[in-house]
């Protein structure tokens, strides 16, 4: 194998004989940009390849999981936390398989679709992608909308098309390279720990449940198999995929067999310590909902928000009951989530849309076009959240006048 940074690789195109195809990325911000990894052996080259972990991590993070983790605790209180241990070993998995991929080859996913199959599956292919991206990228704006309405009481709609001002970070991170968006995104990830962690020590929910919940499989309840269901939904995200392998092209490692084994090995163990964030992050979510939900001081008005819990009531409750600076950790928490999210939804956007379609824009168009098609259906979303709540509201009043 040549010491190149341009390596050939024998590839099947599915339609006729195998051929040989270059393996230098589409993606040219990488190929100007990539980080050298020093050919020395020595542990310290674990640092060289942190952070694209940490980027794939938040989608397992995202307000999406935090809702699903909150009705779960709510509910169930420690019994579901199985489900979210099974489900961060299978991203592991599947998540160093993508890293591997775009480091073997030097191609990532998208890429390698187009490459192997004919215009008419391509197509299809990117389709289904960009329409899980929209899909994952819906409850990151809405969340996000929803913790800027905690914390500066701006209506939700607003809060909607203020996200779209993560195109605008992006593309000003981007300009300094892939580390500085990198650290920007761990830097949130320490974030919402940090938050989480804090809220964990007002709600001190039993260590010895919590273990109980992580290690013994259950499913007591007619709705906790539906609950289950929506907590692995959560924690599916296709567009990690694209993302994992792709941004893993950003380091430039030695072709040699050697040194392709030790990227491979240096990506898997830096995705596992940034998917231990996230699965800390989910199991403290659904322990502090837990805890909280299952407290005996809780009012009439709080036991039913415990019933139908959802982000937005979330606040008001760790309010009422682990007091005002609690609610507003959660909103923190909950907007570097939703912001992270939506901006790695956007970049994961760009290489799905570049790699199908070989697409050769200039970044901003393609972070507009991306963010575009996630913020429209947001605001449908939200426009008949408002209905719904409104009405629930109007519904309220007509049985306290009956009464």
């Amino acid at each position: 194998m040549q010491n190149s940074s341009h390596q050939q690789f024998i590839t099947s195109n599915g339609n006729g004989p195998i051929a040989s195809r270059s393996a230098s990325p589409l993606v040219e911000e990488i190929e100007a940009d990539q980080i050298v990894v020093p050919e020395e052996k020595s542990w310290k080259n674990l640092f060289a390849f942190m952070g694209p972990g940490f980027l794939v991590s938040i989608a397992y993070i995202d307000p999406g999981n935090f809702e699903t983790d909150l009705q779960s605790g709510a509910q169930y209180k420690y019994e579901l936390l199985w489900i979210i241990l099974v489900a961060s070993i299978a991203a592991l998995n599947i998540q160093s398989l993508a890293a591997k991929l775009g480091v073997v080859t030097g191609k990532h996913l998208a890429e390698h679709c187009r490459a192997e199959y004919s215009k008419a599956p391509n197509f299809v292919l990117w389709l289904l992608a960009e329409l899980a991206v929209v899909a994952c990228d819906i409850p990151e704006v809405i969340g996000t909308a929803f913790a800027l309405n905690m914390l500066f009481s701006i209506p939700v709609w607003c809060g909607v098309l203020i996200t779209g001002l993560s195109t605008l970070i992006l593309l000003y991170l981007q300009q300094y390279g892939v580390r500085k968006l990198e650290f920007f995104i761990a830097f949130l990830v320490f974030t919402m720990a940090v938050c989480f962690f804090i809220e964990l020590g007002y709600a001190k929910p039993r260590f010895s449940e919590v273990m109980k919940g992580l290690f013994i499989p259950k499913l007591n309840g007619n709705g906790s198999t539906g609950l289950a269901i929506s907590l692995l939904g959560a924690m599916v995200m296709p567009h990690n995929l694209f993302l994992h392998s792709a941004l893993v092209l950003s380091r430039r490692v030695s072709r040699s067999v050697h040194g392709i084994k030790e990227a491979c090995r240096y990506y898997t163990l830096e995705s596992a310590i940034a998917l231990a964030f996230a699965f800390l992050i989910n199991v403290s979510i659904i322990s502090l909902s837990g805890a909280v939900c299952s407290s005996p001081h809780l009012n009439p008005e709080d036991k039913e928000n415990c019933e139908d819990l959802d982000l937005n009531k979330a606040s008001f409750l760790l309010k009422n009951v682990l007091g005002k600076w609690s609610s507003k950790l959660f909103a923190i928490a909950l907007l570097a989530s939703g912001q992270s999210s939506t901006i790695t939804g956007t970049y994961a956007g760009q290489y799905v849309m570049q790699g199908f379609l070989d697409l050769r824009i200039t970044p901003w168009k393609r972070n507009l076009l991306t963010r575009s098609l996630a913020i429209v259906p947001s605001l449908i979303v939200c426009d008949r959240w408002r209905f719904f709540r409104s009405r629930k509201a109007y519904n309220h009043r007509i049985d306290d006048l009956v009464i």
